[in-house]
């Protein structure tokens, strides 16, 4: 059985794309460029189901269109509408940070070199063009930029961000 911290989230389907069963997938990952026999997961009535992909196609840098084993109309294709799409944490490749959207770090706990630990992220706000992750630090809300420079690293297992904050940035 297929458990919600074994898998990151990579986009969300969109709409049916023809009538052979592909489907849009919204994502600005490439995870399935890696992979010699790729699948997605996504969550049906609370329970996550595989499925593999037959074949996929870029139609630009944040949409590819999607054929799914199995699906071949437009009727079934439809039923993947709006369903958000996750993948498998042990069959990435590298570092994981620039595949996983931000939102997959909620209940990461973060780790500063220099502090220690501060605590869990709650809440991440893409509003703006700098991501902001929102961590329960001593009973407050604290917002530390995503920027992937501050990373130094991370551990899927213990879902641990490990960072390396500036002097200062807490005081603000």
């Amino acid at each position: 059985m297929i458990k919600k911290e074994d898998v990151f989230k990579i986009g969300q389907f969109a709409k049916p794309h023809g009538i052979k069963g592909e489907i849009t997938l919204l994502t600005t990952s490439d995870v399935f460029d890696d992979s010699d026999d790729p699948f997605i997961v996504c969550e049906f009535e609370g329970i996550l189901v595989p499925f593999f992909i037959e074949e996929y196609r870029y139609k630009s840098d944040s949409s590819i269109l999607v054929k799914l084993e199995n699906i071949d109309s437009e009727l079934q294709a439809r039923e993947f509408s709006n369903l958000e799409v996750y993948y498998p944490l042990d069959a990435a490749v590298g570092d994981l940070v620039g595949d996983m959207t931000w939102d997959s770090f909620v209940g990461y706990v973060v780790l500063d070199t220099r502090l220690g630990i501060l605590g869990p992220i709650t809440m991440v706000d893409e509003s703006t063009i700098n991501v902001l992750l929102q961590v329960d630090y001593k009973g407050n809300e604290i917002l530390i930029p995503a920027a992937e420079e501050l990373i130094l690293g991370v551990d899927h297992d213990k879902k641990l961000l490990e960072v390396a904050l500036p002097d200062g940035l807490l005081d603000l």
